[in-house]
């Protein structure tokens, strides 16, 4: 397998991105999403991931579509899991027809 490329959390992307260049606070952003504040604090400093139903609120909100954000998390996934099963991985030998 090769290597998997650094992936930024969605919660970076969310807050870099959008809310800062958009000028939403957390407040605000929670209030339209229909979302705790602490659900919001969560992704933006990537103790949480982003859901299904999160992606939906956010492909609403900002005009972008939920694969857009489900792949994020997805490729995000596979690179932390990667790092830290990486050794076991390499292991595995291809199977050969």
């Amino acid at each position: 397998m090769k290597e998997i490329r650094v992936s930024t959390h969605p919660g970076v992307i969310l807050k870099e991105e959008f809310a800062i260049p958009l000028n939403l606070t957390q407040a605000k952003l929670s209030k339209d999403l229909d979302v705790g504040i602490k659900t919001l604090s969560e992704i933006y400093n990537e103790k949480r991931g982003i859901t299904p139903l999160m992606a939906m609120k956010l492909s609403e909100y900002f005009g972008t579509t939920p694969e857009f954000w489900l792949n994020l998390q997805n490729a995000y996934d596979l690179y932390k899991t990667y790092q830290k099963e990486k050794d076991k991985i390499k292991k595995i030998s291809p199977l050969v027809a």
